[in-house]
């Protein structure tokens, strides 16, 4: 059973919530990261786009955690599959610095032609990015509305004693009170930076 199930989408710290939540609950937390590692859950990811049911109460697989696209394009679905689950909104502190890093970072990717040995990863994240944003998900005005529609969603819906809306600055309190565990005594994680994405894109 998920104890967190992430809501808020790529580019809002979402791999350093991955690092503390394992850190947190010393188990797996599944990230667009872990789409890479484990290939054989795009079929599922990708049906799951396509609007095919899947059984959120078993996916993903031995997981204590879910952040990040493509699991939070499902939070809705996964909160009620883990009643008990923290609902995890993270965000930015605008919309403009969201659409800013997404930019630079993940967009580039969806802008390149697919990779034949990609195929069906980017098939999937782009269909993601249709059902979710629209046909002109590249557009800066239109996807910087989505973010705000998106955070705004998540507010309205997600039951207000369950849902935690965070920022990185927050840090660990927040978390470790949501999910009653200690504060750890080392700094929060901060990785995945637009640096970390120059320098793997220049290798």
């Amino acid at each position: 059973m998920l104890r967190v199930v992430g809501a808020g989408l790529p580019r809002t710290a979402t791999r350093s919530l991955k690092d503390a939540l394992e850190r947190l609950l010393g188990g797996r937390c599944y990230h667009m990261a872990e789409v890479f590692q484990h290939l054989e859950d795009v079929p599922t990811w990708h049906a799951a786009a396509r609007g095919e049911e899947v059984d959120w109460s078993t996916f993903p697989p031995d997981c204590v955690a879910a952040v990040d696209w493509p699991a939070s394009v499902f939070w809705r679905e996964l909160a009620e599959a883990n009643p008990d689950a923290v609902i995890l909104l993270s965000t930015r502190d605008s919309a403009a610095k969201w659409w800013e890093s997404a930019d630079e970072t993940i967009l580039p990717v969806l802008r390149n032609p697919v990779e034949p040995e990609n195929e069906e990863w980017q098939q999937m994240v782009r269909e993601l990015f249709a059902r979710e944003i629209g046909p002109d998900w590249d557009d800066a005005d239109g996807a910087q509305a989505f973010y705000e529609r998106h955070n705004e969603q998540v507010r309205g819906e997600a039951p207000a004693d369950r849902l935690l809306d965070w920022q990185a600055r927050d840090g660990w309190e927040p978390l470790c009170e949501a999910l009653g565990v200690p504060v750890p005594d080392e700094p929060f994680p901060r990785v995945n930076t637009r640096e970390e994405w120059r320098a793997r894109a220049q290798q």
